[in-house]
């Protein structure tokens, strides 16, 4: 018998031996008093497995007189316990899922779906017992740094996340959400408007999904305060000077005063009653002017931790107020842990890191020692990559989840961030997205996944296992060149390396970028010949050969610097071809809003091609 592959693995599963002939099996037998919308998940499901058996599949509440049972969902009376915990049983006699609660039903369809596509209605005689390591298994895409989807590719994800047991999603916002007396901060970014969040919120319902409000209420604030109307709010009006020594023109954190409570609070009051949630995600990381401004004096005397622990819990009140819990991105906090104690419990820390190596260990045990429940979110390593960073993603997920299941973690966010004007495209963060929903369900009898083979297997249903294969391969070409630097690739600092300034490529050779370009040539090659049966296989192509495209011509620049024969000329051909497919490539799934940002980074490369 061929082996079970599932994602995530179950957490048990014992297999016969038999197989179950169930091919003449016509009846999808639910409780009627399953909600409307694990109804339709039955239909769809037998709508979308029909044609495998000799008679269409149909749904029905009743005990049919003809005809044999395919599957028998129960919602066992007076159990009590995890409702997303579910049996299955695969007999001769059909199929049988058994949970306390409705999620657990639909993870166990879900299960029952994913066998099908890979055995149809010849499946293996098993029984699984299931249930998930984190109640709370999260994504967080990144929709503030230039790219907003379109409600199509939302409703998408939503439908993969779903497949993969997520339960939770954030959208992480700072300008692009349409506050209707702020026109001027989202007027060119193609927000997400109040209604469609409510779409959105119903849609992520249906599919027990909880959509969680985010929106970052203390730092990364540049997109408001560049703003004359709002340049009073700043910590520094005038900009600062960061810590890498550049200069900013304007501020990026809100000063922590009372007025700054007050813009934010009614900021709450238009965002939060668009979402049913109980969780909000206020951020208020990463508030690197802190002390340098308006709060220098009160940083200098109490200490910048302690003025910044001051203004979160003002923030924490304004939360309550609106009836949610709280969460918040942690970093600030952790660099005087002694002030974790001073956390409300009715909080949830956001504890955060993205390298392989992150302290997840240590930190977490400051959260639990203290009593402050906590996620633990590692990263899909895309962004600031172009092609991935697949094993420094794969060990940075394992590492949060190890933790985190270890030291108590109330739930598990995987990240998916945008910055620099979010080149890489969606399908670099599937291998993240996957293994992620894997190891947060089930680290134990998941670790093991071949996720080359799952992101084709579960997200391209790419029967030739390519695409996986060439995602998984692309993220790791750029260990080749020697260089790792944090949260990016070698290969994007070259894509907008100014090639009049030598230090980037001092330790680089000819010898190793030559290789990454036959690597890249591999990988072309692998995708010409790759099986496209899903839906926007085309697509996927596309954007996959248009990120090689742009390392390449990052390689061939440090070629050329290290006094390689590559023409400038051909490499502005080849940026020509890149800014028109990535602007072809961008509107395939996304707003227009940030798209003239983005490519305009792309296109000041031009002049240093001259």
């Amino acid at each position: 018998m061929r082996e079970v592959s599932l994602c995530p693995m179950p957490q048990k599963m014992k297999k016969s031996g038999r197989i179950a002939d169930l091919g003449r099996f016509k009846w999808i037998k639910i409780q009627s008093g399953f909600s409307q919308a694990l109804k339709k998940h039955f239909i769809s499901f037998a709508e979308k497995h029909g044609i495998l058996f000799s008679e269409k599949l149909e749904v029905t509440s009743a005990s049919p007189a003809k005809g044999n049972v395919f599957i028998d969902a129960v919602i066992e009376d007076g159990k009590k316990g995890d409702p997303q915990r579910f049996t299955i049983t695969v007999t001769g006699r059909g199929i049988r899922i058994s949970s306390s609660g409705e999620a657990g039903i639909f993870y166990g369809l879900q299960t029952v779906s994913q066998l099908v596509d890979q055995f149809g209605s010849q499946l293996p005689d098993i029984e699984i017992e299931d249930w998930p390591d984190f109640k709370a298994r999260g994504a967080m895409l990144d929709i503030s740094r230039c790219k907003v989807p379109s409600m199509k590719t939302f409703f998408d994800l939503v439908d993969l996340l779903a497949s993969l047991k997520i339960n939770h999603l954030q959208l992480y916002t700072e300008h692009t959400f349409a506050f209707s007396a702020h026109e001027i901060v989202w007027r060119d970014s193609s927000p997400v408007t109040a209604q469609e969040m409510i779409e959105l919120d119903a849609y992520c319902a249906d599919r027990f999904i909880e959509l969680v409000p985010n929106l970052n209420s203390f730092g990364h604030f540049e997109r408001w305060l560049k703003h004359p109307e709002y340049k009073h709010f700043a910590e520094c009006p005038d900009g600062s000077t960061t810590s890498r020594g550049n200069r900013t023109s304007s501020g990026s954190t809100l000063k922590p005063d009372a007025k700054s409570l007050e813009l934010i609070d009614s900021l709450f009051e238009e965002f939060l009653p668009n979402f049913r949630s109980g969780a909000f995600n206020v951020g208020c990381d990463e508030t690197w002017e802190l002390g340098q401004g308006w709060s220098k004096s009160q940083c200098d005397k109490k200490g910048k931790t302690k003025v910044y622990l001051d203004h979160l819990l003002g923030i924490h009140k304004l939360v309550s107020k609106n009836k949610r819990k709280m969460m918040f991105w942690a970093d600030i906090i952790l660099h005087e842990p002694k002030y974790v104690d001073d956390l409300p419990r009715d909080i949830i820390a956001l504890n955060w890191g993205y390298e392989h190596g992150h302290p997840f260990e240590k930190e977490t045990k400051v959260f639990a020692k203290y009593g402050v429940p906590f996620y633990v979110c590692p990263g899909t390593s895309s962004w600031n990559t172009l092609t991935g960073r697949t094993d420094n993603c794969i060990k940075n997920l394992i590492n949060a989840a190890a933790n985190g299941k270890r030291n108590g973690a109330a739930g598990y966010l995987i990240t998916d961030w945008g910055d620099g004007g979010h080149h890489q495209y969606l399908p670099i963060s599937y291998p993240g997205l996957l293994a992620g929903a894997a190891y947060s369900w089930s680290l134990k009898s998941s670790i093991d996944i071949n996720i080359s083979e799952a992101v084709s297997r579960f997200v391209f249903k790419d029967g030739s296992s390519v695409l996986g294969k060439v995602l998984f391969e692309l993220g790791r070409v750029h260990e080749k060149t020697g260089m790792l630097p944090g949260n990016s690739t070698i290969f994007n600092h070259l894509l907008f390396w100014d090639m009049s300034d030598r230090k980037l490529i001092e330790k680089l050779n000819v010898k190793d970028m030559e290789t990454c370009l036959r690597s890249f040539g591999e990988l072309k090659e692998m995708l010409s010949v790759s099986d496209y049966r899903f839906p926007d296989g085309k697509l996927v192509k596309e954007e996959i050969l248009n990120a090689i495209r742009m390392a390449e011509l990052g390689v061939n620049k440090a070629v050329s610097g290290l006094g390689g024969k590559v023409e400038k000329t051909q490499m502005r051909k080849d940026l020509q071809k890149i800014i028109s497919m990535h602007e072809e490539l961008w509107l395939a799934r996304n707003r227009i809003g940030g798209l003239n940002e983005s490519s305009g980074r792309l296109r000041n490369l031009m002049e240093n091609l001259k």
